[in-house]
Parts: C-alpha cells; structure tokens; sequence
C-alpha cells in the first residue's frame, strides 16, 4: 500500500522538481548487436520507462521497459530492455527508415542545448528498423526530413525484444566548449495494441503544450566533442529520358535524352556550432514519386513537400510561422551553399542557390497558379532566431529571387512570448517588393496581347494560361503581411484568436503564400474529455472556430463557422463528425470574364464530414474520410451538390510485403444534372527485403468525366492520366544509397480517345558518404 501512494506520489510531482541527474562516462564501446550481454552495461545509468505519458493522464505502464546509457566522450550508447508478456503480439515489420512510426517502438528525445526550442528523435522498432527527427517548439512541428548517421539493432526473444543504440556525437549539434554539458533527455516506448500506449521516464504535465520543456536534464559529457564532422559524398546519375509532344490529338516521334551527371556533396562542422553544406551540380531529380493529388473545381495551387536532402538539412532553422521558404520552387541548380549553426540562444541558417528556371507562385485572394519561366534565376534566403530564455524568441527572415527582369525581396520579424505555460503570444510582420517588366508580363501570358498600361492592373481574361483571379502590378509592387494570434491552453480547455492579414502587392516567392489581399480574423475553442482505465474510449474533445475575411478594400470573401467532435477508442480508432457554414465568394462575375476588381455573388456552402480510422491488427490500416453538402461550383458560378469520399487502406502480409492504396472519390451536381465526377487512385506495393532495401511498384490513376452541357466554357469531357514507377533503393545510411527505376505516364483527352504514353525515362543513382 505504501509503495503505492509513494508511486503515485512521484508520477503526481512536476518533472522541474529533480535536480540535474549525472550521465555516466565509460571508457567502452557496445557491440550493436541487439544483446545486452556486456559488463558494461551493467555500469550504465538505469532508467525505468514506467508511466503512460498518452492517451492517459500519467498512469502506471502496463509492461516493463528499462533503459541503460551510458557515454564515451564519442557517443551516446541507449540500450532498451523491452519486456512483453505475449511477445506473439508485437507489431514489427520489415520497412524503409522513417516509415515504421506505427510499430513497436523504443527510443529518446535529446535536447542537446536544454533551451525546449528542438529536441532530436531517435527511435528503433524490434527489427532495428530506424526513425528520426527534429521536434521544433516554435514551429510546433515534427520533421523527419533530417536524417543522421547513427547505429541500431533490435532482437525479439521470448520475453520481449532488446534494442541496442549507438548515436555519435557528430551527428548533433550542442555546445562542446563547455566542460560540464547539460542536456534534457526523455526516454519512451510505443506499446500500440487495443490502444496506442506513449510509455515515458518522465511524467507530462497535459496542460503545458511545450513537451520538450519538460524533459529532465542530464550532467556530464566532459570529453564529448563533435570533432571536424566532414562528410564527402560524392554521387553519380545516369539515366535515358523519352517523351514526345501530343497536340489535338496528334502524336509526334518520341525524342530521347542521355545523361550521366557526376555531383558531389560536402558536409562540414566549421566549429561545434556552425555547418557547411555545399552541392556541385547537384541531381535535384525526384527519387520518389508525388503522392496523387486531384485538382478539379479548385482555384489554388497544389503543395508538394520538399524531399531532397541537401535542402532538407537542417531545414527547421528556416522555420518561422509562415512558410516564406519553400525550397521545392527551385527546381535545378547548378550549385548550392547552406550555412547553419546556434549557440547560446543564437541561431542562424543562410542559403544562396541558383536555378535554370524560374517558378513563380502568381497569388490572388481567390485563386493562385504556378507559373514556370525558361530563364535562369538566383535564389537566397536568411533566418536569425534569438532566444532570450524558455519564454521568449525573437527571429527574422529575409529571402531573394532575382533574373534577368525580375525580383522579389522579401523581410520579416516574428516574435513568441510565453509569459506562462499556459498562454502564448505570436506576431510576425513581413515586407516584399517585387520588380517585373514588360517581357516578364509578356511571357507569363505566353505572348498574348495583355500588356497593361502603366502602373495599371493586368487583366488576364484574353491569358490562356490561368483561370485563376490575379492580381499583378506592372513595374513594382510592394505590400505587407501581418500575422498576430494567442492561445490560451489548459488540460481540458483551450481559446485562441488571430489576425492574419496580406496586402494586394505583397509577395513570398520563394515560399509558398498562394493567397493575397486578405484580412482574417479568427476565434475558437477546444474542450478536452480524458478516460480512465474502465472506459471504452480514452480521449475526445470538441472543437469550434469562427472566421470572417475581407479584402483590401473591405468586401467579404467568406465567412464561416465550423464544429467537430471526436473520440479515440478501440483498436486504435478515431471518429470525428464535424458540420461547417460558410458564405464565400465566387469567381466570376458573369459567365464571360475573370474577376479581378470588385466583390463578386457570395455563395452559401453547408457541409457535413466524418472521418473514422481504426488500426484492429498487427499491420492493419484503414480509414476513410468524407464530406457531403453543396460547394461552389468555380467554372460555372453557381452552388452544386457535392459529395468526397477517400478511403485509405495499408495491408502488411507477412512481414516483409505491404499494400497501401489510395482512392479519391469526387462528385458535383449542379441544376439537376452531373458537373463532374473525378476519381483518382494511388496504389503502392512494396516489398521490404531486410533494414537497407526494397523493391517498390506505384501507379497513379486519374479519371476526370465533365459534363459538357453543364458548363459554360467548352471543356474535355475526358481526361485521363496513368502513370508508372517502378523503383528499387539500397540505403547502407541516409547518405550511402543506391537507386535504380523505370518510370512512364500519359493521358487522355478528346482528342486522343485512349490513354497516350508521352513520358518514359529510366535511371540510376548512386552516393557514398566518407565520413572524415
């Protein structure tokens, strides 16, 4: 009984209770190899991983997990002893990195400079299979992009599984000019069975957002040193490109291109502080094919996340609270050069590179489209955060794109203030000017005649390229964005507000703002609901928000209220239902032109949504989302019936195949009679032969059926796309890899009559990191 209160007592105290504890240093090397069998471990720190940190409130855990490490002066050695009373029941399976975060799992948070700003993720599931990432409190975001080059292996046994990790301290950033160095560390394990269990060595305060916070901090690491951390990898592609033009149904030869490029990366540690990237003639080729993404009855353009690694280093010192850098605009550079780096509450980032394109991101407040321009461009971005202490940052950011006859620069300042745990202060001001010309309006209405007067706004009704409603200034244009907001956060309610406001000239070309010429205010709340260990679920909550929009000129763009409610239950489900309101602007003003001045019809859309998600087995995922109501129909103006549905289902068979498929289900019907049903399906298979390499086929399918009659404007009534990938990768570590693939797509249109190959390449890549 004693034993009890005095647990409970413990997992009731606050983690900032505890003094500092001491890491202990070992003049020893772990063998990796899964197995807990060397003396030294036994001289390790040992740390019990015994409370349920999510979905329940600080609970005892169900099974026991224990935690040994231990440091060498060259790295940080974890080993995990995991136990399992039905091992049988484990969720592991064969997968490439970063793709196991629903299996079993161990691992830990560092927080190497113990400021709560970023904390590393390093986690392993029983087959060795790793996962790592940066958490950013600022940004309150997790990036798995950031890959490091680190050491794992996992043993199941019959009494659970054992993990062994090895992280070298050249792989993190932290403050080796100290003799004593603290860091904040949590250590935990995923038990995902009925529920999905978070098991912690510390207890978590649910009413303080800012997790890594409250890590407990660890003493030591006198002779811990990051060394000259030099990474040369040097790459080679080479592959053969066909593709061939189809015009009103006519099919020209196919053309073919070879190339064999040569590339090679640097990674440089100047100082523990501060790194260098730099990239020589880059293969800026995607490696992995674009998850399927429908783009009908939509004004705004589509995002794509950035996935190649020499922008995806380090990326989260680029962060702020709006996305002004968003690498993927810049498509094939010949060179590259990143500089980042913090100590002592500073930390900075800086890239320059150029580019044989441009791509420029045209916003409006209703629409938005991607323009590419065959010029070369130069391309540079800067971030500066200060952090004062826990409670208060300070950043700015400033970004540059520029040719020939066009530039746009753009500066912000942005500020988060935590006067308490509970509330948090956000504001961020931006500035851009951007510079066009003549040519440069010219090319972007691929030569139409839609020059404007001066300093007058371009109409682009006579332009093919875009339906969108644009707004360009001829010369230059200048305008500002604002962004303030505060959130209130308690453990079983919370408020927040923001204004977020950009001007008409304002600019971010080199991030993605697809949207001008707004003001937004918003408000909302949250209430939380948390079960306990005799109720079938274990968390709900009941979300509302309101908003209203206007333009620069005081006209309403929409207005909308909206409510959800979900739960969390069995077999690690999820049901959310939700109803929104909202009064909206439409597109035209009539049937014949774009709108570019002046507030258009406002239209009334309703609509009803649920989604459910549910994980009953080892290797099962389902789940479905779907919305019905009336939305505006955008090409015709007018309010249809509308029905989305979108289905997802992962199959693991065995432990090494998985099946994952992906189907868009879309429907509007306007004035009795269908607008336009689409459908798209994304399927994967993937067969994972062990920890480094797999064999993967993907194929997009778009089906897009229009309604002729039912539209103003002449439109296909068909069109069709099909695309291919076939890939295999060999990963020894992020950096050591090994690619090789075949890829094809077409389409259909009118005039084809039947799907028509105009793309095929194949390829190879291949990198290897010497580590110096």
């Amino acid at each position: 009984m004693y034993k009890s209160l005095f647990c409970a007592l413990l997992l009731s105290l606050p983690t900032g209770v505890f003094a500092n504890q001491n890491m202990p240093y070992i003049n020893a090397k772990a063998k990796i190899d899964g197995k807990l069998d060397e003396a030294h471990w036994q001289k390790a720190k040992k740390i019990s991983i015994n409370n349920i940190s999510w979905p329940h409130d600080n609970l005892a855990s169900p099974v026991d997990t224990t935690a040994y490490v231990y440091e060498d002066g060259e790295s940080l050695f974890i080993g995990f002893e995991a136990k399992d009373p039905s091992p049988e029941h484990i969720r592991a399976f064969y997968r490439d990195r970063d793709q196991a975060w629903n299996d079993d799992l161990v691992g830990l948070k560092i927080d190497t400079y113990n400021s709560g700003r970023i904390a590393y993720q390093f986690f392993v599931n029983p087959f060795g299979v790793q996962m790592d990432s940066i958490e950013n409190e600022l940004s309150k975001t997790e990036s798995s992009a950031w890959n490091g080059i680190w050491d794992s292996v996992g043993v199941i046994h019959d009494d659970g599984y054992t993990v062994e990790i090895e992280i070298p301290f050249r792989v993190l950033n932290f403050d080796d000019n100290a003799d004593i160095k603290t860091m904040a560390m949590e250590f935990v394990r995923f038990y995902p069975r009925n529920e999905r269990l978070r098991l912690s060595s510390m207890t978590l305060d649910h009413a303080n957002t800012c997790w890594i916070c409250q890590m407990p901090a660890y003493d030591g690491f006198e002779k811990a040193k990051q060394g000259n951390n030099i990474a040369v990898i040097p790459s080679f592609v080479a592959g053969k490109t066909e593709t061939r033009d189809i015009d009103d149904g006519i099919t020209e030869p196919w053309e073919s291109d070879e190339f064999y490029e040569p590339s090679v990366d640097l990674k440089w540690a100047i100082t523990p502080d501060v790194t260098l990237n730099a990239t020589l003639n880059p293969d800026f080729s995607q490696v992995e094919a674009d998850s399927g993404q429908l783009n009908v009855n939509n004004s705004f353009s589509l995002f794509y996340p950035e996935q190649r690694s020499f922008f995806l280093e380090n990326n989260d010192y680029f962060s702020s609270f709006q996305n002004l850098i968003h690498t993927r605009n810049i498509a094939t550079p010949d060179y590259g050069i990143k500089v980042t780096g913090s100590k002592q509450g500073h930390t900075f980032a800086a890239f320059v590179a150029n580019d044989s394109y441009l791509n420029v991101l045209i916003p409006g407040n209703l629409g938005s489209s991607v323009v590419s321009l065959s010029q070369k461009s130069d391309n540079a971005a800067l971030r500066y955060r200060y952090d004062f202490n826990s409670k208060l940052s300070v950043g700015s950011t400033s970004t540059l794109r520029q040719s020939d006859d066009y530039e746009n620069k753009l500066v912000s300042i942005d500020s988060k203030y935590q006067p308490t745990e509970n509330d948090t202060f956000k504001a961020q001001f931006m500035h851009s000017q951007t510079q066009y010309s003549d040519d440069f309006i010219n090319e972007l209405c691929d030569g139409d005649t839609c020059t404007p007067p001066q300093d007058a706004c371009v109409r682009f009704e006579d332009c093919d390229y875009n339906e969108s409603v644009l707004r360009v200034i001829d010369k230059s244009i200048s305008g500002s964005a604002y962004l303030l907001s505060y959130d209130h956060f308690t453990k079983y309610w919370s408020v927040f507000s923001s204004y977020n406001a950009r001007q008409q000239g304002y600019r971010a070309d080199l991030g993605f703002v697809d949207q001008i010429d707004f003001n937004k205010f918003l408000v909302g709340g949250e209430m939380r609901w948390y079960g306990d260990d005799q109720s079938w679920w274990n968390r709900a909550r009941w979300y509302t928000d309101w908003d209203i929009t206007h333009n620069d000129d005081g006209e309403l763009l929409e207005k909308e209220i909206q409510t959800e409610f979900v739960v969390e239950g069995p077999m690690q489900s999820q049901i959310s239902v939700g109803i929104e309101q909202r009064n909206r602007t439409g597109l035209r003003n009539n049937a014949a032109s774009l709108v570019i001045d002046g507030n258009t019809q406002l239209f009334s859309e309703n609509t009803l949504w649920t989604y459910l998600e549910f994980k009953p087995l080892a290797g099962v995922f389902a789940s479905i989302n779907m919305r019905t109501g009336n939305r505006v129909d955008l090409a015709n103006n007018r309010v249809g019936d509308y029905f989305y549905a979108r289905p997802n289902i992962n199959l693991n068979i065995g432990q090494h195949f998985e099946f994952k498929l992906q189907h868009i289900y879309e429907k509007l019907n306007a004035d009795g009679n269908e607008v336009y049903t689409a459908n798209l399906s994304d399927v994967r298979f993937t067969y994972q032969f062990d920890v480094y390499s797999y064999l993967r086929l993907a194929i997009i399918y778009t089906d897009i059926q229009r309604n002729q009659a039912n539209y103003i404007e002449s439109v296909d009534a068909t069109y069709k796309a099909f695309t291919t990938q076939l890939l295999y990768s060999y990963k020894l570590n992020p950096q050591t890899v090994f690619f090789a693939g075949f890829g094809d797509s077409g389409f259909e249109d009118d005039d084809l009559g039947k799907i028509t190959k105009d793309t095929r390449s194949v390829f190879a890549k291949f990198s290897y990191a010497w580590l110096l």
